[in-house]
């Protein structure tokens, strides 16, 4: 068993230039990807790159204290998203500190007075009645077409669960000429809010006419109709600046126009009623995978005893009516975020809303419908303005004293290790040249946010990088003074510094995980960078110090021990190599 052993170590010692070929490619795989991203620069928190920090605090209703919990936050959260993305942000940070507090970090380039309204208020939840839907932007016709939605069948459990289809494919050309559909919508949009009434106005435009009470209110009808159809020819939700201010502030009991993006990714706009129920009359909604009918991931809602006759009432309505106008738009602060379509009416307390989700979009649905009837309210903390001329003072003043910092290793290794700081320096540069890189492609890939405590992490990873390799120099530099050549010391001295080196950066790494779980705010940044870096640590000791040591070992200057190699026996006070001696038998006196 020995023998084996021993010929692997050899064959791996013989051959570290794989492990350098193996972290080379590394390097140039991932700077690769940086500058094909487009992000080459790591992005930038608030605190450097300037902006607005929101401290947001939730309020419960009275009685209701028990609703400040993980969930309901969590699904505030999820909603201030939305609103900060409805804003046109894509760097912004909403993120929940501590029980009760959200904390929203607006980059610079935002109205901040704008983005203190949208975060601050409460989500407006509402179902209405779609009158007309069809496929938005360049490619869609100027005119409505009716969706292709499911059909909508009762729950057979024996429950009073109902069950609505969602949408499962994108909107379809009408058989009917453009000039039928304008009308047909004109005459929809005269009639009573109730879809009903809207079928009635579909067959005759002159029973729009008598249902009004006069022929001032019935032109004023007309000149609204004509404004809201106008609206919808000319709307673009494929345009992020539309979708922000389409179907926003707009009373529920006004109609519309909204946008929404279908199943299939693509963005749809609508013209609805007048709101039937609000997200206040729904009781619960989750997410639920339903076996027994084979549909998957589902949304269940139950309703509230009011809720309940309104929801009846309007599937009813909306069951007598052919697509879309069987269908209701959930909107959630004027975006329509789903339109199931019924046949039947529900009127059973609770619906069921299945359309091939996953359990991610079964769960974001649940939690939009959830949000509608959150018992809190948020009021506003503190709002922090940090300026982008402050952010970069920070930033400026961070790299000087990174740069100080990494001098100071410097420093320190060419006078106490002299010749090995050849192999040391060039590791803390393959050590920061991955760190740089990671942390560029962390800022698309999850958000990653370098702030000023993240920066403090990175600095305090020299030294713990640093540290990596005084512990293998120390090791080889004890072999030596045992009386052993460099080459075989520094294979010996790997074993032992492999160990030492491991526990450490764990203790490290562990500190980080867990201040990074504890923690809220910019303290995780400080922690993510910390473990981040203790973990690149591992990597370029294992993949890059370590067999850069074991080929300069070969090379004259330091198997030789000179002494500015850092590895002078004598100026470590190395001792000969024991030799055993074979005693000489005693000498009897009496015989000499």
């Amino acid at each position: 068993m020995a023998a084996p052993k021993k010929g692997r170590s050899a064959s791996a010692q013989s051959k570290p230039g794989r492990s350098l070929a193996l972290i080379l490619i590394a390097i140039v795989a991932l700077t690769g990807g940086m500058f094909a991203s487009g992000h080459t620069t790591p992005r930038l928190g608030i605190d450097l790159a300037g902006g607005t920090s929101i401290t947001l605090r939730a309020v419960p209703e009275k009685g209701q204290e028990s609703a400040i919990n993980k969930t309901n936050m969590d699904t505030a959260v999820d909603i201030m998203n939305r609103r900060v993305n409805g804003l046109g942000v894509s760097e912004a940070e909403v993120q929940t500190q501590g029980d009760k507090n959200i904390i929203v970090n607006i980059p610079k380039g935002t109205n901040s007075k704008e983005a203190r309204q949208q975060v601050g208020t409460t989500a407006k939840l509402y179902f209405r009645p779609v009158i007309a839907t069809e496929l938005s932007g360049a490619a869609a016709t100027a005119t409505p077409s009716p969706s292709a939605s499911g059909s909508a069948s009762s729950s057979p459990s024996s429950s009073s669960s109902e069950k609505a289809t969602d949408k499962a494919t994108s909107s379809s050309s009408a058989s009917a000429t453009a000039t039928s559909q304008g009308r047909a919508v004109t005459d929809a949009l005269k009639a009573d809010s109730t879809p009903s009434a809207t079928a009635s106005a579909k067959a005759s435009s002159s029973a729009s006419a008598s249902a009004s009470p006069s022929a001032s209110s019935s032109s004023a009808t007309s000149a609204e109709a004509a404004k809201l159809e106008a609206q919808y020819t000319a709307l673009d939700c494929t345009k992020k600046s539309v979708r922000a201010t389409a179907g926003k502030g707009v009373k529920p009991t006004d109609s519309t126009v909204a946008c929404g993006q279908n199943s299939a990714g693509q963005w749809q706009k609508y013209i609805l009623g007048p709101a039937a129920v609000d997200g206040t009359d729904v009781k619960k909604a989750q997410a639920v995978f339903n076996t027994t009918t084979a549909a998957g991931w589902t949304v269940t809602m139950d309703f509230t005893s009011k809720g309940t006759k309104k929801f009846g009432t309007i599937t009813g309505q909306l069951a007598q009516n052919q697509s879309p106008q069987n269908q209701f738009a959930i909107v959630l602060d004027g975006d329509v975020v789903s339109d199931p379509s019924v046949s039947e009416a529900l009127t059973g307390g609770s619906a069921e809303i299945s359309g091939s989700f996953t359990q991610e979009e079964a769960q974001s649905l649940a939690n939009m419908l959830s949000y509608g009837a959150l018992p809190l309210t948020f009021k506003e903390d503190s709002v922090t303005t940090v300026t982008a001329a402050l952010g970069g003072e920070q930033l400026h003043a961070g790299l000087i004293a990174g740069a100080i910092g990494l001098a100071l290793v410097v420093i320190y290794l060419l006078i106490f290790y002299r010749g090995l700081s050849v192999i040391a320096i060039p590791s803390l540069l393959v050590s920061a040249i991955l760190t740089y890189v990671i942390m560029a492609l962390l800022g698309p890939a999850i958000g990653f946010a370098l702030n000023l405590p993240a920066v403090c992490g990175a600095i305090v990873a020299i030294g713990i990088t640093a540290d990596s390799f005084i512990v293998f120099f120390e090791r080889i530099r004890d072999e030596i003074r045992e009386g052993r050549s460099l080459r075989p010391a520094v294979e010996r001295a790997w074993p032992r510094a492999r160990r030492t080196i491991l526990v450490s950066d764990f203790v490290s790494f562990l500190a980080a995980a867990v201040l990074f779980i504890v923690t809220v705010g910019k303290v995780q940044g400080f922690a993510f960078t910390l473990g981040l870096t203790t973990v690149l640590d591992v990597v370029v000791v294992f993949l890059f110090t370590k067999p850069l040591m074991t080929i300069l070992a070969r090379r004259k200057f330091f198997a030789q021990g000179h002494k500015w190699s850092g590895l002078d026996p004598k100026a470590l006070g190395a001792k000969p190599p024991l030799r055993r001696t074979r005693r000489s038998a005693p000498v009897d006196p009496k015989e000499a």
